[in-house]
């Protein structure tokens, strides 16, 4: 039985003894919110090792938990049974249960067969209305005060990402309108702002996640009902300030929440303790402006290394025309930023395709004899700007110019992925090379796409297309389309001419690869006619190194890895990733990871018997800022949160080789990407 999210096309199997028959059956039987239930007649259900499975009573009351390799028997009675799967799944039953996490297998049982109800929630979000604002800072700063209506609670488990909904939509309008309908929470914060949209857009993440109004003032400051004042004018600077106020009351929140709903043993918090006097259990029940006033108590500089690395920085012009994007950068938890960064000539983009090249000790000449990904001329359309460095995992880039390291954003991938249509069956791969002189890279077709157990695909390859076939395929409804080819300034390459994607109306691709030369024009245009994001390139690239970018980003979008983290993990192992650039969304994924974060892990040689191994898990969709990771390593019984890097461990031989063949995952060593233990043979 598999239960499926069409919406963010994520997959979860349940695995029976015997094939069943799901009736449907209603859903106000599970005490949480679920979209759809049915019921089955079974006596074991199998789940994929390391599921946390959490057992509760009628009442909500926590009974067991079982990760890792943990066995709990419970006697006769009504159990509520929360899976931790790619798919947010219930079981109802009524008897006794054994859950035993296996090695391989995590495994529910009952006595009898019997009936069981499984129910199962999307983890998408779609906004509950639309804020009209006129492009005044006074009433922008209204209609942002009012996106923490979309938050679930305001207590500290809104740290967690399935608790934090979309905030509503702004448009332009002649006049300010927030929908009546719209609940906005009284939680006594406000953020004081000179009313100027540049110091509006920064703020406006906290504001959602604090439930705070934001309202006009001489000097930026947050201020609560109690009489806390926190000043936003430091050493640091205001944007800066903003930052670290959102990262230190979403981390502290984290650390407290412990006391509720999930009882874990965390990593972080037994950290914190160990350095501080933070009463985690006091103030779990304190109201929100103790809370605050708790936390800023506490020195930065104490928690700085254990804040979860953020996922994404945005850097936003403070322009009329960006207002609209506002409860999309929100809706990430976006640490947001004004446009900063360096200028790069074009010529230095292009002269870097020479200098890679000749690191394999090729001749000059050859590049003419090389294959290139080019049809003909290309002239660059926009200035390049490398952004200022941040700490996140991710950037992007809403302002002029073309980034290098961050995403291209526009408001068409947000709305784009906001309006997505549910899948109807497989997981579409759609692969086109139109070159038959790149038909090396088609090989991903048979030994990479559609190769991960318990997900179903459906991978359609095509080859020296029309002008009128692309313009078919390019219409057709699929999760993701691969291009081998040429593109110029006119377009993509047919057999017959070229295809150029701002004559389309329509894109059926969610996601994109364009491995050709210059493509970073024809993939915004993908994106303006409906898709939601893609990899390009910015210049001119060298056929035999493309051939390998491509095979080893085909792998990480493969395994789960979003389009943005793919990028970086290439730009590890190629000279020549950094010709590649994210149009749209960054944070898009493919398929689900298979642990729900994406994994990479660094290994390094200490002695013959001897690995060091840094684990590190990126954010995606199905696990957001404030998912919980227990990683399966020797010895562990911490959980962490998903986007901290954890301590280095060390392993033997064997150990090594136990734990990576638990999952397919990328591995680092001597700075090249393995995706097997090859590199230990």
């Amino acid at each position: 039985m598999v239960v499926r999210d069409n919406i963010e096309r994520h997959q979860f199997m349940l695995r029976t003894p015997s094939s069943v028959a799901p009736e449907p059956t209603d859903r106000r039987r599970f005490s949480l919110p679920t979209d759809a239930a049915v019921r089955i007649e079974t006596d074991r259900i199998g789940l994929a090792a390391n599921t946390v499975v959490c057992v509760r009573d009628e009442a909500g009351s926590m009974l067991a938990q079982v990760d890792q390799q943990g066995r709990e028997e419970l006697d006769a009675a009504t159990y509520s049974i929360e899976l931790f799967g790619a798919v947010k799944t219930y079981l109802r039953v009524d008897g006794a249960v054994t859950v035993d996490a296996q090695p391989l297998e995590t495994v529910l049982s009952f006595e009898e067969s019997q009936t069981v109800f499984v129910g199962a929630r999307s983890s998408h979000e779609s906004p509950a209305a639309t804020i009209t604002t006129t492009d005044d800072p006074l009433d922008v700063m209204a209609a942002v005060s009012a996106f923490s209506s979309a938050l679930k609670t305001t207590s500290v488990e809104r740290s967690y990402p399935t608790l934090r909904g979309h905030p509503p939509l702004l448009e332009l309008g002649d006049e300010l309108d927030i929908p009546a309908e719209l609940r906005v929470p009284d939680t006594g914060v406000r953020i004081e702002l000179p009313p100027t949209l540049s110091h509006v857009f920064v703020a406006t993440p906290l504001a959602y996640y604090l439930g705070a109004r934001l309202v006009p003032g001489d000097s930026p400051r947050l201020v609560t009902e109690g009489g806390f004042v926190h000043d936003f004018d430091g050493p640091h600077g205001f944007e800066e300030a903003v930052a670290r106020a959102l990262k230190r009351t979403f981390f502290l929140d984290c650390v407290v929440r412990t006391e509720g709903i999930y009882d874990v043993p965390l990593h972080e918090r037994q950290t914190v303790e160990s350095r501080t006097d933070i009463d985690a259990e006091g103030l779990y029940d304190a109201p929100l402006h103790e809370r605050l006033a708790a936390y800023f108590e506490l020195p930065y500089d104490q928690i700085a290394d254990l804040v979860p690395e953020w996922k994404l920085t945005t850097h936003v012009a403070p322009q009329t025309d960006n207002v609209e994007l506002l409860p999309f950068v929100t809706n990430d938890l976006a640490v947001v930023r004004t446009p900063s960064g360096t200028e790069v000539p074009h010529s230095e983009v292009q002269a870097a395709v020479v200098d890679d090249f000749l690191r394999d000790d090729a001749d000059a000449e050859d590049i003419d004899a090389e294959t290139v990904r080019s049809a003909g001329a290309t002239t660059p359309s926009e200035t390049y700007v490398k952004p200022s460095s941040t700490d996140s995992v991710e950037q992007a880039w809403i302002s002029d110019g073309t980034p290098v390291g961050a995403s291209k954003t526009t408001p068409a991938a947000y709305r784009n992925r906001l309006q997505r249509e549910p899948a109807q069956g497989d997981i579409g791969i759609t692969v086109v090379c139109n070159d038959p002189e790149m038909l090396d890279e088609t090989d991903i077709v048979d030994e990479v796409y559609g190769s991960r157990d318990g997900l179903s695909f459906d991978v359609d390859a095509h080859y020296d297309l029309s002008g009128a076939e692309l313009r078919q395929t390019l219409a057709e409804p699929t999760d993701f389309l691969h291009y081998i080819g040429h593109i110029d300034d006119d377009g993509f390459q047919c057999r017959d001419g070229r295809v150029d994607a701002e004559t389309l109306d329509h894109v059926g691709t969610g996601a994109f690869f364009l491995n050709a030369c210059q493509s970073y024009d024809q993939g915004l245009a993908l994106v303006e006619a409906g898709a939601i994001g893609g990899i390009v390139t910015f210049s001119e690239v060298i056929n035999s190194q493309a051939v390998g970018v491509g095979r080893t980003l085909a792998r990480l979008l493969n395994g789960g890895f979003p389009l943005q983290a793919s990028l970086d993990v290439v730009r590890i192992d190629s000279d020549v990733a950094h010709q590649y650039g994210v149009v749209g969304d960054g944070g898009l994924s493919v398929v689900q990871a298979e642990s729900g974060v994406a994994v990479l892990c660094e290994v390094e040689t200490l002695d013959s018997d001897t690995y060091e191994l840094a684990y590190n898990a990126y954010p995606t969709s199905r696990s957001g800022l404030g998912s919980l990771i227990i990683p399966d390593l020797p010895g562990n019984t911490e959980y962490f949160l998903s986007s901290q890097p954890l301590s280095k461990v060390n392993l033997s031989t064997q150990e090594l080789r136990d734990f990576l063949a638990l999952e397919q995952i990328p591995v680092i060593y001597d700075d090249a990407v393995y995706w097997d233990c090859e590199f230990l043979a």
